[in-house]
């Protein structure tokens, strides 16, 4: 995501730091790789049912995976489109990448039960964490066009339900668990986020081959 000069914002996957983390080859070792079930040469089919900037499915198509994203927000599903056609004309490696998103506009909890899906990834828009730290303006602008997700725990309850193999939930790192859902399978701790793994079955097969 960058800035324009009149201050709006716009979704880049070619430059910036997804761009530098796209060439730099970051791999299968990520947390969000192995919390999607990235392992052993297995790529499952993703839907990504917050897609919010859209870095998370891109970093997972990088990796070899079919992901659709699914963004409520006409406005971001616009910017979404926008940066998606622009790193579909660099070509090479980039346009293979997003020719592996497919990108769809409504609310996940009524198109997930059609679209069978094998992982799916939850990271619903976080209330602001008090007076501890100023939120970043990009996260505040972000914010402003999605809104908040107080439905989220009605989002989880359909994945939970609809995913073949498993659902992730992208969660801050020292948050309290979310109310109502049951205990994860797991969890992999990254920096600053975790992610609440819940497995449904083994992925026996790569949805991608």
């Amino acid at each position: 995501m960058q800035q324009t000069d009149d201050n709006e914002l716009i979704v880049d996957f070619v430059g910036g730091a997804v761009g530098h983390r796209f060439r730099s080859g970051e791999g299968r070792g990520q947390a969000l790789a192995k919390a999607a079930g990235l392992v052993r040469g297995v790529t499952p089919d993703i839907v990504d049912a917050t897609a919010g900037l859209g870095r998370d499915a891109f970093l997972l198509a990088s990796l070899g995976a079919n992901v659709t994203l699914i963004e409520r927000s006409e406005k971001m599903h616009a910017l979404l489109a926008a940066g998606l056609e622009r790193a579909a004309a660099e070509g090479g490696r980039l346009a293979e990448t997003v020719a592996r998103m497919t990108l769809l506009h409504g609310d996940s909890s009524e198109l997930l039960p059609a679209l069978n899906p094998q992982v799916v990834l939850v990271d619903p828009m976080h209330p602001p964490r008090g007076n501890t730290a100023l939120v970043k303006k990009e996260m505040r602008q972000i914010r402003e066009i999605v809104g908040t997700d107080p439905d989220a725990e009605k989002l989880m309850q359909v994945a939970l339900d609809v995913a073949l193999n498993r659902v992730v939930l992208k969660w801050p790192l020292r948050a309290e668990p979310m109310a109502g859902i049951r205990k994860p399978s797991h969890q992999i701790l990254g920096k600053s986020t975790r992610y609440d793994v819940f497995v449904k079955a083994k992925i026996t097969y790569s949805g991608s081959s």
